[in-house]
């Protein structure tokens, strides 16, 4: 029997013996829908209680709606193949299961959903931030990197209740950024940030892909050279003649 198999049908049989995903079907009507849901879409790899299942799925008990929004919202869940790393992906799930699920995954305690707000925040605070923070893996204009073990995304897909959510969650290898770390008000000025790099200005002409100095060096040296050696091309041959 495939591993997979094995796990879903160790959960099944551990829901059967419960009664229930939690403690009982929720009383509210949104949380009970996702309750269903989650038998459906979630129980194999997290558990009949959410408790988690070893080496496969965490527990999410107290990850609350904060990182049940995100994943769903992204399409980092339902994980297509264990052991690799989320991606972003097609949304598989409408706007109200989304909803039920959530509401269902935060019955088990846990952080609410961040409300951001960019106008408040400070652009030029927000670059600083993210150039301490966030720049040593998703480059300073946010369009992703490489790290040991992980492809940190680019972030223009990403909005502001995703940037929010990913700062305090600590997606895959990301690092988790508390209140203490990064204020809600600094968070506003990072989002904002954020928002500038999906349609940055260009103020010195050809961006490059905003991959930063040391490639739109390389590409004015290649370039340059090229243009000396047309020239020298031309002067030898003015000098022959």
């Amino acid at each position: 029997m495939r591993p997979v198999l094995t796990i879903a049908v160790i959960a099944a049989v551990s829901l059967l013996a419960t009664g229930s995903a939690g403690a009982g079907t929720p009383k509210d009507p949104l949380a009970a829908y996702g309750y269903h849901l989650y038998g459906q879409y979630c129980l194999s790899c997290h558990g009949g209680n959410a408790e988690g299942t070893p080496g496969v799925a965490p527990s999410l008990h107290g990850v609350g709606a904060l990182a049940a929004d995100f994943y769903l919202r992204t399409g980092y869940m339902p994980l297509r193949h264990l052991g690799l790393q989320p991606r972003r992906g097609p949304v598989l799930l409408g706007n109200h299961q989304i909803k039920a699920l959530v509401a269902y995954v935060a019955s088990f305690g846990g952080p609410p959903i961040p409300t951001p707000k960019p106008a408040r925040g400070s652009l030029s605070k927000g670059l600083a931030l993210f150039t301490e923070h966030c720049a040593g893996c998703h480059q300073v204009v946010a369009q992703g990197g490489y790290v040991t073990g992980a492809v940190p995304p680019a972030l223009v897909q990403a909005t502001p209740r995703q940037v929010a959510e990913a700062v305090r969650i600590g997606p895959y290898v990301m690092p988790t950024f508390s209140q203490r770390a990064i204020s809600d008000r600094q968070l506003d000025s990072i989002v904002r940030y954020v928002e500038f790099t999906h349609a940055p200005t260009r103020p010195g002409g050809w961006g490059l892909g905003f991959l930063g100095p040391v490639p739109e060096g390389l590409v004015t040296w290649f370039l340059a050279i090229a243009a000396l050696l047309v020239l020298c091309l031309l002067l030898g041959r003015r000098f022959r003649t």
